[in-house]
């Protein structure tokens, strides 16, 4: 090759430095590239094969080929957004990977009936989807570059950890506090039927613009000539503020508190919301019934328990992957 017949007119003194990178520069075969180390969880190796095979990762790579043809790699741009995506997949097998053994470690599945249910899974997929022809459903698998062991090894490691999460979310439960606070933060969700109303408003940054704006309006000046001139909201400046006709609970609720206590045709004072100061001329709107924190409770709970039990798995795995010995940084030269 020219790089290592350069390499030989190195001065002796280069010896060592070249033993230590020189491997590198020589071509790798497909098997011993597929066999080199990405990551590796405590005592066991992810591979380039497994990370190339994950089917995220090859779907995309097909994506890449049929757009950009085999020397994709060519396109540095291309190049450099595929490796951030290598290892954005090599993190999620990581994780999944240390998941995967801590399962193993607590004996919390049967490898036995994970392959059973594996099975079941892959062949409800095709019966559901492609009318029970396998052929038809490996066909599509090839399509997106995805194969069919690398399909049912992804399909088994999905199983493995639900089962996982399950002993760790079993006993999660979303407190009377948790469900009050949801209920009042987000309290024109829960209204006895969708209602609206016809707003229009000027942003500004600071509660001193928001009183200067203030005084202009109350001297006389038009709101809609004011919006066009001051507004920060790019999308509604243009319309001289106008927000159109939006549900309650489409909109920031210091926002439409203040809509609450306005009469048709009022302007509000300064409104301070995550976006800046809000002056707010009512247009119109209609009558609110909100329904009472008792009749909904229960059904927030059940809203707010999915999230509830996300936290808890994610503060666990992160727990985990703290005490596992996980290197990537030293193997990121495989990646591609």
């Amino acid at each position: 090759m020219k790089n290592i017949r350069k390499l030989i007119t190195v001065s002796i003194v280069g010896i060592f430095a070249m033993s230590t990178v020189g491997c590198t520069m020589i071509e790798k075969t497909p098997e011993a590239i597929n066999k080199s180390i990405v990551a590796k969880v405590n005592n066991e190796n992810i591979t380039r094969g497994e990370l190339d095979s994950y089917p995220l990762l090859a779907e995309q790579i097909t994506q890449i080929k049929q757009q950009y043809g085999e020397n994709y790699l060519n396109n540095q741009d291309i190049k450099s957004q595929l490796l951030d995506f290598k290892k954005q997949v090599v993190d999620q097998m990581v994780s999944e990977k240390v998941i995967v053994q801590h399962g193993k470690d607590q004996k919390l599945f049967d490898e036995a009936k994970i392959n059973e249910e594996t099975d079941k899974t892959i062949n409800d997929i095709i019966k559901q989807n492609f009318g029970g022809d396998k052929n038809k459903f490996v066909e599509q698998l090839k399509a997106s570059g995805i194969s069919e062991e690398s399909f049912k090894d992804y399909s088994k490691t999905q199983l493995m950890i639900s089962k996982v999460r399950d002993s760790v979310v079993k006993d999660i439960k979303v407190n009377d506090a948790a469900v009050k606070k949801e209920y009042d933060d987000n309290i024109y969700k829960y209204l006895e039927k969708p209602s609206k109303f016809h707003a229009a408003h000027i942003l500004v940054k600071t509660e001193d613009e928001a009183k200067k704006v203030k005084e202009r309006l109350d001297k006389g000046e038009d709101f809609g000539k004011v919006a066009k001139e001051v507004s920060t909201d790019t999308g509604s400046k243009d319309n001289g503020g106008d927000l159109g006709t939006v549900e309650y609970s489409q909109l920031v609720k210091p926002f439409v508190d203040a809509v609450v206590k306005l009469n048709p045709g009022q302007i509000s004072g300064p409104v301070k919301s995550e976006y800046g100061y809000h002056i707010i001329k009512l247009i119109s709107k209609e009558p609110i019934s909100i329904k009472s924190f008792d009749s909904v409770k229960e059904q927030i709970r059940k809203d707010l328990l999915p999230k509830e039990q996300q936290t808890a798995f994610n503060s666990k795995l992160d727990q985990w992957k703290k005490e596992a010995k996980i290197e990537t940084k030293k193997y990121e030269k495989n990646i591609m």
